[in-house]
C-alpha cells in the first residue's frame, strides 16, 4: 500500500471518529471506545496534569512548549499490544529525534509502575502517568471499561485498579498525536480497535510530512 493510500485510510478513521457522538457524561468520558470524540486536527492541545516516572506533576502543555512533539497514549504496561507498539516505535525513535521531535508516551499506569515498563522493554523515550485520566479526558479519548471486560482482563492477570491505583476503570483509546512548536495538532491516529496501531514506518512518514 502506498503512503498516500495509507494516509487516506487514516483520514477515514479520523472522519468516522469526528462524527462520533459526544461523551456520555459530563466528565468527558465516553461509555464505549467507539464513542470517543477526540480533539480535532488544527486544535491547540489542552492543559492537563500528568506525572513523570518520579511521581512529579507536570502540565502536558509545559512539556511540549515550543517543541515539536509526538504524544502517544497507550493503555498500560499490562497490555501486550501496547508493549509491541512501543517497541516498534522505538525503532524509529532516532529518526524522529533527528527531525526535532520530543516523544512522550502516556498511559493509565500509576507513576510507580512506569519504571517497570521502561526497564522491561528498554525504552529510551519518556513515559508519563495519566492515572487520574485528566489528559485522556482533555484529548477526548477516554472511555469506561465495561465490568465484563474488567473481569476478563483479571482472568489474564491484568488488573486495571492495581495498575492505575484508581477505581474509575477508565482507559484511553490508543492514540498518537503529532504537535507542532505552537502546540497545534497537525496529525492524529485514534482507533477504537486497540489491536490496530499506527506503524512506526507510517508515523515517521507522517512526521516528515
Amino acid at each position: 500500500m502506498s503512503f498516500k493510500k495509507m494516509l487516506e485510510k487514516l483520514l477515514l478513521v479520523q472522519l468516522v471518529l469526528g462524527t462520533a457522538i459526544l461523551p456520555n457524561d459530563n466528565n468527558g468520558v465516553a461509555k464505549y471506545a467507539k464513542d470517543v470524540c477526540p480533539i480535532k486536527i488544527g486544535s491547540e492541545i489542552p492543559s492537563a496534569i500528568i506525572k513523570d516516572i518520579y511521581n512529579k506533576e507536570i502540565d502536558i502543555k509545559e512539556l511540549t512548549k515550543n517543541q515539536k512533539s509526538i504524544i502517544i497514549f497507550y493503555r498500560g504496561g499490562w497490555c501486550p499490544y501496547c508493549n509491541l507498539h512501543l517497541s516498534e516505535l522505538q525503532d524509529v525513535e532516532a529518526d524522529l529525534l533527528a527531525l526535532g521531535y520530543n516523544i512522550i508516551a502516556i498511559s493509565m499506569d500509576k507513576a510507580a509502575n512506569l519504571s517497570v515498563s521502561k526497564d522491561k522493554h528498554k525504552l529510551n523515550y519518556k513515559l508519563y502517568s495519566d492515572s487520574k485520566a485528566y489528559a485522556s479526558k482533555a484529548f477526548g479519548i477516554a472511555f469506561t471499561v465495561e465490568p465484563t471486560e474488567i473481569n476478563k482482563l483479571k482472568s489474564y492477570n491484568m488488573d486495571l485498579e492495581a495498575s492505575s491505583g484508581e477505581t474509575h476503570h477508565i482507559l484511553p483509546v490508543p492514540s498518537v498525536f503529532i504537535i507542532d512548536e505552537n502546540g497545534i495538532i497537525k496529525f492524529e491516529y485514534v482507533n477504537p480497535n486497540y489491536k490496530e496501531r499506527i506503524s512506526g514506518k507510517l508515523l515517521l512518514q507522517a512526521a516528515k510530512n
